[in-house]
């Protein structure tokens, strides 16, 4: 059964204040996200203090996160192993789902069937958008340059 589509990405945007708080963290933090070793962090409560241990991974993740939010971006966080229905696939690219369709029976967009139901790793999209993204660059810069020798002005 596919996930629900809110669940498969979650997405956060920050408040003014929130965006000033992850600045002053992202700061802090980057001093230790190069040094590929795991990272223990203080935690207090009003209760009680304990200290957790990061991944080295994890802290690079956090940092990236904290300065996206710093600068107002909303950030989302997903697994690369979720399955997307063609609907999510399609909505998540911005294309239709008869679009995304084609590209799928054009061996463009690797899937795998449940039952009749085509099924989509998060992964290979983002893979088929990388490389949908470079055609089209590749396209427009084609364009400009013949736009230019035909001296149109562009």
């Amino acid at each position: 059964m596919p996930h629900d589509f809110m669940r498969i990405i979650e997405t956060v945007t920050a408040t003014k204040a929130e965006a000033s708080l992850a600045k002053a963290s992202s700061e802090r933090l980057a001093r230790y996200a190069n040094r590929r070793q795991s990272l223990r962090i203080g935690l207090a409560s009003h209760a009680k203090a304990e200290a957790i241990l990061l991944p080295a991974p994890a802290v690079r993740l956090l940092v990236r996160l904290l300065s996206e939010m710093a600068t107002g971006n909303a950030v989302a966080l997903a697994s690369f192993q979720v399955e997307l229905t063609t609907q999510q696939a399609a909505k998540l690219l911005g294309v239709s789902r008869p679009f995304l369709i084609k590209q799928i029976e054009a061996d463009q967009l690797p899937h795998r069937l449940i039952g009749t139901r085509r099924r989509i790793l998060l992964k290979d999209l983002m893979d088929f958008k990388l490389r949908l993204d470079a055609d089209r660059s590749k396209s427009l810069d084609e364009l400009a340059a013949e736009s230019q020798r035909l001296g149109l002005g562009y």
